[in-house]
């Protein structure tokens, strides 16, 4: 406001000086222009040799005299001196019109005088026309211009810092109403909505704005919470099962079975340590959403190198016709791969079926390719298709703790799939009972036909390579 108001100050102090300024030179150029305009009506009189005695002259504030080479006055007006010239003769120009100024006390006048000469007569009787004009109404105008000046301008920044200050209270009202929610949110651990005033400004854009954000760290700060406690779970589970495996085994003494403890402490473990690997992946996965070693991978020996980590039956591949490629990183391909493959064994009867379809899916033909997960098991039902996604989700059937996992291995996949540019979709299988999962992978960029080969340009990474 200060900053504002010194501003504004400035400008008007300036434009004040300016205005005087200017206003004073207009009026000096007007007393110049009336005086030469007189003196010039002088000289054709006298080049005509037709002076009057005494000169004529419009005012009462105007003196004029002729004054010859010798520094004689010939001829003046009826209140100019008629022996002393206005003005010296080596202050005047004889060949060309010149402008003075000099103290009224020379011409019988109060302050300053403009005095201008114009050259007159003939070669050899040269005259010269001398004309004063009395600055006394520029003087008083400037004068009364400088003290309105003066007068108003302590008014005029009153009356704009007032209204300034009532302007920019008004603004920033509601952003003192914001900050005020804000302080209460805080005080509330962060919940509650901040104020939205009703004004369709900047300042309303701003709280939707705010609102928005405080909804999805709101929302964010849930997950979180509700993510921690299901870990803190999951990771009690098993260790509460290794401490009274531990106790046991130390009350029974030598009668205790170690090899039988040293399996079931195996197994906590294991199934410890596969949590604490997805939840460090997910943790990875909600950091860093793009994924780093992309290249471009063949899906029919990934899911080739997938399949044979399981007996046949129950797995059963179906290689694509022609060769595959999709970009992303081969470990996380094969992540995804292998969560599906371990959930649908997990609830198959008698067989899984991993395929996979290049060059189609969903968004046109050669826009995926389609990778599909079958079983013969009893399914997921419809409405429940959307939440098994969820972290730590299980369904009635998988809640068991030595059969299912942690509820992370489709939540997983899920990440994986998005961070691969991928989406995935569940569906019965054809013909039912059992899940069909798919998953669409993008074809890689440059892939293009060759006969009954796919030529891919740029450099490849196979599943090999890993």
């Amino acid at each position: 406001m200060v900053i504002g108001v010194l501003g504004v100050s400035v400008g008007l102090a300036v434009g004040g000086l300016v205005l005087l300024g200017v206003l004073t030179w207009s009026l000096h150029r007007t007393v110049d222009t009336e005086a030469f305009r007189t003196a010039d009506a002088v000289a054709l009189l006298a080049a005509e040799d037709a002076l009057p005695d005494p000169l004529p002259v419009a005012g009462g504030q105007v003196r004029v005299q002729v004054v010859d080479a010798q520094g004689r006055v010939r001829a003046a007006s009826i209140d100019a001196d008629r022996l002393v010239p206005m003005v010296r003769p080596d202050q005047v120009d004889r060949d060309a019109p010149t402008r003075l100024t000099v103290s009224g006390e020379r011409v019988g006048l109060t302050g300053p005088v403009r005095v201008v000469a114009v050259p007159a007569g003939t070669a050899e009787d040269p005259l010269t026309v001398l004309v004063a004009r009395s600055l006394g109404d520029v003087r008083q105008s400037a004068h009364v211009v400088r003290t309105i000046l003066l007068v108003s301008f302590p008014l005029l920044v009153a009356v704009l810092a007032a209204v300034a200050w009532r302007v920019v209270g008004a603004t920033l009202r509601p952003v003192e109403a914001l900050r005020r929610g804000a302080e209460e949110i805080t005080g509330r651990d962060g919940s509650g909505r901040l104020p939205v005033p009703a004004s369709q400004d900047e300042i309303h854009r701003l709280a939707v704005t705010l609102n928005d954000m405080l909804d999805r760290l709101r929302s964010g700060r849930d997950r979180q919470r509700a993510f921690v406690a299901d870990a803190a779970h999951e990771l009690r589970s098993p260790l509460t099962n290794m401490r009274t495996e531990l106790e046991v085994a130390q009350r029974l003494a030598d009668r205790t079975d170690w090899p039988a403890v040293s399996v079931n402490l195996l197994t906590d473990v294991e199934r410890l340590s596969r949590l604490v690997d997805d939840l460090l992946l997910l943790a990875r996965t909600d950091e860093a959403p793009a994924v780093r070693s992309a290249g471009p991978v063949e899906l029919g020996g990934l899911l080739a190198s997938v399949a044979a980590r399981y007996p046949s039956p129950p797995v059963r591949l179906v290689a694509p016709a022609a060769p595959a490629w999709t970009v992303g990183d081969p470990d996380e391909l094969r992540r995804i791969l292998t969560n599906l493959v371990d959930n649908a064994v997990r609830h198959a009867r008698t067989e899984v079926v991993l395929a996979a379809e290049p060059g189609t899916g969903e968004g046109g033909v050669g826009a995926y390719h389609r990778v599909t997960v079958t079983d013969d098991g009893p399914g997921i039902p419809t409405a429940d298709r959307e939440r098994v996604f969820g972290r730590f989700t299980r369904l009635d059937p998988g809640r068991d703790r030595d059969v299912g996992g942690a509820g992370l291995g489709l939540a997983i996949v899920r990440e994986l799939t998005r961070r691969a540019g991928g989406r995935i979709h569940l569906a019965d299988a054809d013909p039912p009972p059992g899940l069909r999962v798919e998953v669409l992978l993008p074809v890689l960029p440059g892939e293009e036909p060759d006969g009954d080969r796919l030529r891919v340009t740029g450099p490849t990474i196979g599943v090999s390579d890993r």
